[in-house]
């Protein structure tokens, strides 16, 4: 593995993202949000998506209900994939029993606040958050090297996919959550950093953004999704 992503053999045994990425090379954003099956028809309330992430400090600066943007709702919809991925893969390596020690007690951690992000996302979307892909994490939750690996490529990978997004929110409520979500990622991120005894700011000074495209093309590279 790539010391902060995850390569295009470990990811996309059957192609399927590199597919979604060529879509993005000839379509507008909208028609690739569209195959995608990210953008929502509408109905999620300012109002709902600030009960479900950030709080007081969403609430204070909640503006009057009205329907989210669709650009918006895709974003939230995307960080849900996201989640789940991360979720799912933490979730799996506390119940292997196989991570012991400071990184057993990492994957718990990790484990609790990823499981919180789903939860968040799924009240923020209601009706209209996707059920969770199945996965297959071929082995990566059952050895400590592995894990730390798997794990420092998806913190660095899922907080170039909240920053590529920040230019884009619409709403400030949703701006505001996915700032809160993206500084908890970066502090897994630098705490597998350590664990690794690796750089835990990999892009130095600035982090750098990823776009949508690239993001679910470093997701499918993975082949840990099994749809």
């Amino acid at each position: 593995m790539h010391e902060h992503h995850l390569t295009l053999e470990m990811v996309d045994r059957d192609g399927a993202i590199a597919e979604a990425a060529e879509a993005v090379a000839g379509d507008s954003r909208a028609d690739f949000l569209r195959k995608a099956g990210l953008v929502a028809g509408g109905g999620l309330l300012a109002s709902g998506i600030l009960g479900g992430f950030a709080g007081r400090a969403a609430a204070a600066t909640a503006a009057p209900a009205r329907q989210t943007p669709a650009g918006d709702v895709a974003i939230l919809k995307y960080a849900l994939t996201l989640e789940y991925l991360e979720a799912a893969f933490y979730k799996e390596a506390v119940s292997s029993g196989k991570i012991h020690g400071a990184a057993g007690t990492f994957a718990r951690k990790v484990a609790r606040d990823e499981a919180t992000h789903v939860a968040a996302l799924r009240k923020a979307l209601g009706s209209q958050a996707q059920a969770s892909p199945k996965f297959d994490f071929q082995g990566t939750t059952r050895s400590r090297a592995k894990f730390l690996e798997t794990s420092y490529a998806l913190e660095n990978t899922g907080v170039s996919a909240y920053l590529g997004q920040a230019g884009s929110i619409q709403t400030p409520a949703i701006l505001l959550t996915a700032a809160s979500i993206v500084t908890v990622e970066a502090r897994h991120s630098g705490a597998v950093g350590e664990l690794l005894g690796k750089n835990i700011s990999p892009s130095g000074a600035f982090d750098q953004g990823k776009t949508m495209a690239q993001v679910l093309a470093i997701v499918k590279q993975t082949g840990f999704v099994k749809g």
